[in-house]
């Protein structure tokens, strides 16, 4: 699974595979120990991780998602040492730690918390997408 195959629905909690699209929307089935499946419409939110990025102050003005995780990943290997309900305070400086020159005025504490959770998920249900792509094709042309 790669990251353009996850997706958020605004209004829904957690993250979902995307199995297919229909002609109305597309069909989605939760990450979780349900897998339960949804179908969601246009009149739906939906975003996918993989067109995802937050805010820098950089010339480039946004780091994609994957990369934040993946470099989550590299530098905490599952234990980040907080929760995503932890203050407001907590989750600035973790996200200082992790994305130094992230942009504080448009990156808020609400994002950060969505962040914390969708890592929380997806180390849980499909730990391989964090893995780096390096890794990842040594591991496929192992299997072919």
């Amino acid at each position: 699974m790669k990251f353009n195959e996850i997706a958020t629905v605004a209004g829904k909690p957690g993250l979902y595979k995307v199995l297919k699209p229909t002609r109305g929307g597309v069909i989605l089935e939760s990450l979780d120990e349900k897998k339960g499946k949804l179908v969601v419409g246009t009149n739906h939110r939906v975003s996918i991780l993989g067109e995802i990025s937050m805010y820098t102050m950089t010339e480039e003005g946004a780091s994609p998602l994957e990369d934040i995780m993946k470099k989550i990943e590299k530098e905490f290997n599952g234990d980040l040492g907080l929760e995503a309900d932890a203050d407001a305070d907590e989750l600035k400086a973790f996200l200082k730690h992790i994305l130094p020159d992230y942009d504080e005025d448009k990156v808020y504490p609400s994002d950060i918390k969505k962040l914390v959770a969708w890592y929380g998920i997806i180390k849980k249900h499909v730990p391989e997408v964090l893995l780096d792509n390096e890794k990842e094709e040594s591991k496929e042309e192992k299997t072919e």
